[in-house]
Formats: structure tokens, C-alpha cells, sequence
């Protein structure tokens, strides 16, 4: 799917777009990004980001900006103790963990979320520009 998702971003025709739904009040909100790249895999499927827009409260995937995508069997994060993927359940572009924690088990999350960052739901997905 990486792969994939390195052939599609590649050309600059996408922007990410993030649903979130608050655990607290049921709200949606979202986060959408006009510049998404993930490199290939060779870079270790590295993600550029830029361009936030949105009513999620804070941009908390820029964080991840500049980031290896993870996973429990390929730790390419920066938590020097262990394995972010492995430790909260889930791959993804982990720096010192995250700030948003869209599709993990144990932190379901993203920070600066009006009304808590705790989730009930979220999708990730590509849109044309």
C-alpha cells in the first residue's frame, strides 16, 4: 500500500484530507493538508507535509513531517527505548511517537482536537486538488 501511496502523491495531484470524530461530544472536524508526499521505499516511505487547513484545533500531523513510516517489525523512529508501532499498535510515520494518533490501539488521538484529543473515529483519504 506504501508503495501505492508513493506512485499517487508523487505527482502533486492530491491533498490529504483528515475526518475526525470527537469521543467527547460526537463532533466531526477535519484536517487537510494541500502538499502530501510519501517517498519511496527505499527512503523508508518517508512523508512531506505542508499546507494545513481545518477545524481540528492544531496542525498535529506536521509533527510527523519529515518522518520513516514505522511498523513493529521496522523501527525507524526516533524513541531511542523502543518501538512507538510495536508499544501503541499501529505503523505510521512516528517521530517521538505522535501527536496524532489516527490508527493505533492504545492512543487514539489527535492533539488540540476542539473539545479533547481523544477520538471515536477517523479517516485518512486523498483528494484531487
Amino acid at each position: 500500500m506504501l508503495t501505492q501511496l508513493t506512485w499517487l502523491t508523487g505527482n502533486g495531484k492530491y491533498k490529504l484530507k483528515f475526518d475526525l470524530q470527537s469521543r467527547k461530544n460526537g463532533k466531526w472536524h477535519y484536517a487537510e493538508y494541500s502538499t502530501f508526499v510519501v517517498l519511496p521505499e527505499a527512503q523508508n516511505y518517508k512523508v512531506m507535509v505542508a499546507g494545513y487547513s481545518g477545524n481540528a484545533g492544531q496542525d498535529s500531523f506536521k509533527y510527523h513531517s519529515g518522518r520513516m513510516f514505522s511498523t513493529y517489525d521496522r523501527d525507524n523512529d526516533k524513541w531511542s527505548s523502543g518501538n512507538c508501532a510495536k508499544y501503541y499498535g499501529g505503523g505510521f510515520w512516528n517521530n517521538y511517537c505522535y501527536t496524532c494518533g489516527v490508527n493505533n490501539d492504545a492512543s487514539f488521538r489527535w492533539h488540540g482536537l476542539p473539545g479533547g484529543k481523544k477520538l471515536q473515529a477517523s479517516r485518512m483519504w486523498l483528494q484531487c486538488k
